[in-house]
């Protein structure tokens, strides 16, 4: 089991869902944990469960001021930062002949620029010892899915900002990695997993279930660990087998 005793972490949309059972996890393992949201009060109840261990910060992943204003609370705090989950998103509807920009560009503004932000905001932090940091992509960015264009078109992006990371912070032994979800039981795909269409996927699956958010916290502590020293720049698949070609 990786263990992250004494590092420092942060992870963004951690008030709930995976977000949530990935700070629960990394407490468990030995980590410090800024939990990072714009849900304030399910935020700061989960830092209450997690104890002296976590702490809240409110973040807008989508604007410059508040990721430096979290960057100050980590350094007065901690002194360093070992390890970045980009967890937040949100997943909306964007069809061509249906929806509107106003949720394309929402999902634009934190699937996409909430990954690049958060990365230059923490650089600082994680280059005077190294680290790890952790994107939460999507099947969805390796295969698309219908109706969901901005939804898609990001994750797709965060691979690609992912990789071209892992390149221009080498130097500064700072590992980046995706991690690959499929289909998972959270509050951001209530709406898609009701769908019909959907669940007859999830019926094809090798697994035959969605996944469960701790199945992807494993992923990810394992990637903000040590026990992953030789991975960067690389996708992390946890789907159940969504990828795999099975499904028509």
């Amino acid at each position: 089991m990786a263990q992250l005793q004494g590092k420092v972490a942060l992870i963004t949309g951690a008030a709930r869902g995976q977000g949530a059972a990935e700070a629960r996890m990394f407490v468990e393992r030995g980590a410090r944990v800024v939990v990072t949201d714009v849900l304030d009060d399910a935020g700061k109840a989960l830092c209450a469960e997690l104890g002296d261990a976590a702490s809240y910060q409110q973040l807008d992943v989508s604007d410059e001021a508040s990721w430096s204003a979290v960057a100050r609370h980590v350094e007065s705090r901690f002194g360093e930062l070992d390890i970045l989950v980009n967890n937040a998103a949100v997943c909306l509807r964007t069809g061509f002949e249906e929806g509107d920009m106003g949720s394309f560009d929402l999902q634009y503004q934190v699937n996409q620029r909430g990954v690049f932000l958060g990365i230059r905001a923490m650089t600082p932090l994680m280059k005077r010892k190294g680290g790890s940091i952790v994107n939460i992509a999507s099947a969805s960015g390796i295969k698309a899915m219908n109706y969901f264009a901005g939804y898609v078109a990001t994750k797709y992006a965060v691979r690609g900002i992912t990789k071209v990371a892992a390149l221009d912070l080498a130097r500064y032994n700072i590992r980046v990695n995706a991690v690959i979800p499929g289909f998972v039981d959270t509050p951001m795909i209530e709406g898609p997993l009701a769908d019909p269409a959907v669940q007859l996927q999830v019926s094809k699956l090798p697994a035959q279930r969605v996944g469960t958010p701790q199945e992807i916290a494993r992923m990810v502590c394992f990637l903000a660990s040590d026990e992953s020293s030789y991975s960067t720049g690389s996708d992390f698949v946890v789907d159940g087998g969504l990828l795999t070609g099975v499904l028509k």
